[in-house]
C-alpha cells in the first residue's frame, strides 16, 4: 500500500499508475478532488482518492487512518507534493516564502510524523521529491531552492534515525520534467511563443528534452521495492545530465 501526495497530475499520477500496475494498492491525495478522483476511477477499486492539503497536519493524520482502514498496514510514502516560485530573494515576498515552506517543508514533515508510527511497527520505504536546485544553483529560484535543500537534509535525517526500524528513506532529484505545470507556465507567460520556449526549455537538459512523469514514477517504484533494499540515505538525481554535464 502506498500514499502518493500531489497525485493529480504529472509525476504524482505517474507514480500512482506506476505502483497499480505492479499490483500495489494507493491512496491519492491533493489539495483539489476532481482530478485524483478521476484518477481513481481509472485505477480501479485498489485505488482511493481524498482531498487533503499536506500542510494541515490534521488532514493528513486523518488520510493516513482512512488508508490504513480501507488498504491495511501502510507500506510506502510518496512525498511528491510541491509548488513553486520564479524569482531571486528580492524578489520573493515573506508570503511566497511562507507559502512554499508549508507546502514543500512542513508538508513532508506532516506526512512523515503522521506515518512513522505505522511504519516502526513493520518498516517502510519513504521516497521525497527533492530536486536538482537541491544540488545546483538554477538562476531565479531563491524560495523553491531552499526548501528543496531542506528536503534533502529531512531524507538524510529520517534515514538515519529510523533504519533500526526497517525504514528506508531516499529522494528524488528531477531536473524539468514536461507536466501540465510546464503547459500552463509556456501559455501564461509565452504566448504564441509556446513552441520555442518549450524547446529552449529542453535543451537545457544536456541529454536535449525535459523528462517525462513516468520516468521519475519508474525511479520511484525501483527505490521502494525489494531489488532497493540495501539503498536508503541516498538522494537520486534524474536529470538528463543537469547537474554534472551542465557547462561541459
Amino acid at each position: 500500500t502506498v500514499i502518493i501526495t500531489g497525485a493529480s497530475r504529472g509525476i504524482g499520477a505517474a507514480a500512482a499508475r506506476v505502483f497499480a500496475a505492479q499490483g500495489a494498492d494507493v491512496m491519492l491525495l491533493a489539495r483539489t478532488a476532481d482530478e485524483i478522483i478521476a484518477l481513481a476511477d481509472e485505477i480501479g477499486p485498489n485505488a482511493m482518492a481524498l482531498k487533503c492539503d499536506v500542510s494541515q497536519y490534521d488532514a493528513v493524520a486523518t488520510a493516513v487512518t482512512e488508508c490504513a482502514e480501507r488498504f491495511g498496514k501502510v507500506d510506502i510514502l510518496v512525498n511528491n507534493a510541491g509548488v513553486g516560485f520564479i524569482g531571486n530573494i528580492e524578489q520573493t515576498e515573506e508570503e511566497d516564502f511562507d507559502r512554499l515552506y508549508q507546502v514543500n517543508v512542513k508538508g513532508v514533515f506532516n506526512c512523515i510524523k503522521a506515518i512513522l508510527p505505522r511504519m516502526k511497527k513493520h518498516g517502510g520505504v519513504i521516497v521525497n521529491m527533492a530536486s536538482i536546485t537541491a544540488h545546483i544553483a538554477v538562476k531565479n529560484r531563491f524560495a523553491y531552492t531552499t526548501t528543496k535543500g531542506a528536503v534533502l537534509a529531512m531524507t538524510n535525517a529520517i534515514a538515519k534515525d529510523y533504519i533500526a526500524n526497517g525504514i528506508r528513506c531516499n529522494s528524488v532529484s528531477p531536473a524539468r520534467v514536461h507536466t501540465p505545470f510546464v503547459d500552463n507556465f509556456l501559455n501564461k507567460n509565452y504566448p504564441g511563443e509556446e513552441k520555442e520556449m518549450f524547446e529552449n526549455l529542453s535543451q537545457t537538459q544536456p541529454i536535449g528534452r525535459m523528462g517525462k512523469p513516468q520516468e521519475v514514477g519508474d525511479l520511484v517504484l525501483y527505490l521502494c521495492s525489494e531489488e532497493a533494499s540495501f539503498i536508503t540515505g541516498t538522494d537520486f538525481p534524474i536529470d538528463g545530465g543537469f547537474i554534472k554535464l551542465n557547462g561541459n
